[in-house]
């Protein structure tokens, strides 16, 4: 079955499309308005392309259109909303290309990491597939993700810190510097213990 896979990055891109391959024929789709600022998202395409021309993986793109994201996602929405807005406006793209360009069928690396909803792109995925006349074909491989990360990193490619938007940059951001001084007060207790002891 020829099958377009949506593909958010390069390190995430290596399980799924291993998994699909022995089943379908797979062309790699980029595909994700939701990267801000411009040069996060010329960094993540580039490393997924590098690491599909080593896998010998064709790739198709969608042009990077913020505003797409912004009108659909980004309009304010809690974080859970704006997740399952972005999941909806990424699989919608792919099965609307897929549909244009004779595949048969779409799925996602999205499901790859232990941080998404894989109920909610299972269910925007089936709807975008349904509404374009493609199947959609759920894998849940976040038990890959311990795999995918380790060979990242072998392969020495770029992973990201965030997911995508600048919403989940800011995010990201508020609980990294949260658990830095978290991580200093509980330093700071022990010194404050051991010098009084």
């Amino acid at each position: 079955m020829k099958l377009l896979l949506h593909a958010c990055c390069g390190p995430c891109l290596i399980e799924p499309l291993d998994g699909l391959r022995s089943a379908h024929d797979v062309t790699v789709y980029f595909a994700n308005p939701n990267i801000q600022p411009l040069d996060e998202f010329e960094r993540r395409r580039s490393t997924l392309r590098g690491y599909a021309a080593g896998a010998d993986a064709p790739v198709l793109e969608a042009p990077h259109e913020p505003e797409r994201w912004l009108s659909t996602a980004g309009a304010g929405l809690a974080k859970s909303e704006r997740c399952r807005a972005c999941y909806r406006l990424r699989l919608d793209m792919t099965a609307h290309a897929a549909a244009e360009l004779g595949f048969e069928a779409i799925a996602t690396t999205l499901t790859v990491s232990p941080y998404q909803d894989p109920e909610a792109i299972r269910a925007a995925g089936e709807s975008a597939a349904a509404g374009a006349g493609v199947e959609y074909v759920h894998r849940d491989f976040r038990g890959s993700y311990p795999d995918s990360v380790r060979r990242a990193r072998e392969l020495g490619l770029y992973r990201q810190n965030y997911c995508g938007c600048l919403p989940s940059r800011a995010e990201s951001d508020a609980e990294r510097t949260a658990r830095r001084d978290e991580r200093r007060a509980e330093r700071e207790a022990r010194e404050r213990g051991k010098a009084t002891s």
